[in-house]
């Protein structure tokens, strides 16, 4: 059995979650990525080894609650599950005007982005507690900037992730007691396959200065942060929202 510690990330076969996957390699995890497609694994697997971890894949669909019991039972079998990274989400159906969002995607932003983030970190929690702490411990979720600023054009999307952001400080208090930490990550524009449709729109909103920091903001940018937490870095620290946005959430006159 490995002595590393392991971590849980959802949606971690591309994007953000690749690049959580790599960066906690690089801080001494072994990787179990859980995704809903197995599209990406095998070169995600390839930049866990290249960063010195062993990497595991589960075919799992996060809105699927009677799913998350087997998971939890895989991830944590050999009592070195270390950390959960909540990566895993949707956007929405179509971008648009808020009086026409559908039922169905309303539904599916709340049911994969705060539903199934709320039951899966229950899981785990429940199997963290139940073994021994070797080392730090920690769940971090992946909210968004649109947790705190309102984008009327995906407002079902807003909405999820301003749930999620509660979610994160409602586990921060109840698992501080148990040595836990729970972090919120708020990205800004980053370049993924999620904004792939609207880059050329962000392009130029960001060179107009969208940001102080007028760049794409980039999935390794979150990955380092995510890995950061997970290795104790901030040991202090529980609860809190990181805007990883290049300024995006800072007010300005």
């Amino acid at each position: 059995m490995s002595a590393r510690p392991l971590a849980l990330v959802t949606g971690g076969r591309r994007g953000i979650g690749r690049a959580a996957c790599q960066a906690l390699a690089a801080r001494g995890f072994d990787i179990f990525c859980a995704d809903i497609d197995e599209e990406g694994t095998v070169e995600t697997a390839a930049l866990v080894a290249a960063a010195g971890g062993a990497f595991a894949f589960r075919r799992f669909d996060l809105a699927d609650l009677d799913s998350h019991a087997a998971l939890v039972a895989a991830a944590s079998a050999e009592g070195r599950l270390a950390c959960l990274v909540n990566n895993a989400g949707v956007g929405a159906l179509r971008r648009g005007d808020l009086l026409d969002v559908s039922v169905e995607s309303w539904d599916r932003a709340q049911a994969i982005n705060a539903r199934g983030s709320f039951f899966l970190t229950q899981a785990v929690a429940r199997a963290m507690i139940a073994s021994p702490a070797t080392g730090p411990r920690s769940i971090v979720f992946v909210s968004s900037a649109n947790a705190v600023l309102a984008s009327p054009d995906r407002g079902e999307y807003c909405a999820s992730k301003a749930a999620v952001s509660m979610i994160a400080k409602v586990f921060a208090v109840r698992l501080a007691e148990e040595g836990i930490a729970v972090h919120e990550i708020r990205p800004g524009v980053i370049r993924t396959e999620m904004t792939a449709p609207v880059a050329a729109r962000y392009e130029q909103r960001i060179a107009d200065g969208l940001s102080p920091m007028r760049r794409w903001g980039e999935a390794s940018d979150i990955g380092r942060t995510i890995a950061m937490l997970a290795a104790g870095d901030l040991p202090f620290s529980t609860g809190d929202a990181l805007h990883v946005d290049g300024g995006l959430h800072l007010g300005r006159l």
